[in-house]
């Protein structure tokens, strides 16, 4: 991945987020599993996000996204889940509004970039001595 410029940074700020619904029900299948796909695409390219990688499972969803350095990742997950619930009941109300909140609050986020820990360590003991 290269690095991204803007007037005043270089970045590369990615982040692995993984969210359920609630209670774990297999409720991402068709048709509402492409829904969701392309309201999470809309979701990102409104906000200049770029999806690296997404993966919706009956039970889970996976992304990958790069994002910008004022982006949190829970300003991220946030702003996902709260479109594509809003926007899902709506579009299935008879699916839907059979559970009482669509994503469960919880979620997982990880980093991920070009260089590994080791890599990050070695250039810090590297410039201990300069």
């Amino acid at each position: 991945m290269e690095y991204q410029r803007d007037e005043q940074r270089v970045h590369l700020i990615v982040y692995h987020l993984i969210w359920c619904p609630k209670r774990r029900k297999r409720i991402l299948v068709e048709p509402v599993a492409t829904t969701l796909h392309q309201l999470i695409e809309d979701t990102c390219t409104q906000r200049g996000w770029d999806i690296l990688h997404l993966a919706i499972q009956p039970d889970h969803v996976h992304l990958l996204v790069r994002v910008f350095p004022t982006n949190a990742a829970a300003d991220v997950v946030g702003a996902i889940k709260g479109y594509t619930s809003h926007e899902l009941r709506r579009l299935y109300p008879n699916i839907l509004n059979k559970i009482p909140s669509l994503w469960t609050r919880s979620y997982f986020a990880s980093t991920a970039g070009n260089v590994s820990e080791v890599t990050i360590r070695a250039y810090i003991e590297a410039q201990k001595g300069k």
